[in-house]
C-alpha cells in the first residue's frame, strides 16, 4: 500500500472513531464501524436472512428507512437502484454517521431529523416503508404503526420488532363475552409485555410483543403479512383496515 492511501485511509479510521460509538456495522472503504458489536457483524447478518425478499433491482422505487440508525438498510436500499431513498431518525448521534457513510459510500440518500409520530410531515407515500428494530423503543406502538399506514406507507413495509413468550398462533374467535377470563390466561393469547424500567440495560426498551401480539397488531393496523422470511422481520402490503369506529380525528 502507498503512502498516500494509507495516510487516507488512517484518517478514515480517526474520522470513523471521533463518530463513535457505532450500533450498525458497516464497511466503509475496508474499514468496519463497529467490529467487537455484541450481536456480531450487525445487522448484515440479519440482513442475509432475509434480503431475497427484496428485489434485487429496485428500479427506482421510492423508500423511506424510519428508525435509520446509521443508515445500513438506506444505503441497502440504494445499492439495489432505489430512487427516491429518505432515512429518518430521532437521533442527530445516528444521523450524522448515516451522512457520513453515505457521502463516503458515494450514494445519494437524504436523512432528516424526525420522529415515526411526525411522518405525516413529510405529505409524501412511498413504495417500499423500512420500519425494523424501532417498534418496541416506542412508548405508543399502535399509533406509530397507525400514523404508517395512513400517511406515507403506498405499497409495501419491511418490519422487525423484538418478540418474547409464546410463538404458537392461537385461533380465536373474533368475539367473547365480557364474563370469560380463561382466554387471557392462555401462553398463546396475544400480548404486549410492558417493561416499567429497562430490559438489556436499554431505558427505551417499553413493549415486546409476543408473536401472536406482533402479528395481530400489524393485521389492526391494516397491514397484510406476505411473507415472514426470518423470526421477527415480516414484509407486509398495506391492505384495508377495517375500524370498529370511527378513526381518531388525528389520522
Amino acid at each position: 500500500m502507498d503512502a498516500g492511501r494509507k495516510h487516507d485511509l488512517e484518517s478514515l479510521r480517526k474520522q470513523i472513531t471521533a463518530l463513535g460509538p457505532w450500533f450498525h456495522n458497516l464497511e466503509i472503504r475496508g474499514i468496519q464501524t463497529a467490529p467487537d458489536h455484541f450481536l456480531g457483524d450487525y445487522p448484515r447478518f440479519k440482513w442475509e436472512g432475509f434480503r431475497h425478499i427484496i428485489p434485487e433491482d429496485l428500479g427506482g422505487r421510492s423508500v423511506l428507512d424510519v428508525g435509520c440508525n446509521a443508515g445500513f438498510y438506506s444505503l441497502e436500499m440504494k445499492r439495489r437502484n432505489a430512487g427516491r431513498v429518505v432515512g429518518i431518525d430521532a437521533d442527530p448521534h445516528y444521523l450524522k454517521q448515516a451522512r457520513f457513510a453515505a457521502a463516503e459510500s458515494g450514494l445519494d440518500v437524504e436523512f432528516r431529523q424526525m420522529s415515526v409520530y411526525d411522518v405525516g410531515k413529510l405529505n409524501e407515500k412511498f413504495d417500499l416503508v423500512i420500519f425494523m428494530g424501532v417498534l418496541y423503543h416506542l412508548r405508543h406502538p399502535l399509533l406509530a404503526l397507525d400514523l404508517l399506514y395512513e400517511h406515507v406507507v403506498k405499497d409495501q413495509m419491511l418490519f422487525q420488532c423484538l418478540q418474547r413468550g409464546d410463538e404458537r398462533i392461537p385461533d380465536l374467535q373474533e368475539n367473547y363475552d365480557f364474563s370469560e377470563w380463561a382466554i387471557f390466561d392462555r401462553p398463546d393469547y396475544p400480548k404486549l409485555f410492558f417493561v416499567e424500567e429497562r430490559y438489556a440495560s436499554d431505558p427505551t426498551n417499553w413493549f415486546i410483543p409476543n408473536k401472536p401480539a406482533m402479528e395481530a397488531m400489524l393485521r389492526s393496523s391494516g397491514f397484510t403479512i406476505e411473507a415472514n422470511p426470518e423470526r421477527e422481520v415480516y414484509l407486509c402490503r398495506r391492505g384495508e383496515r377495517h375500524y370498529a369506529v370511527e378513526p381518531p380525528p388525528h389520522l
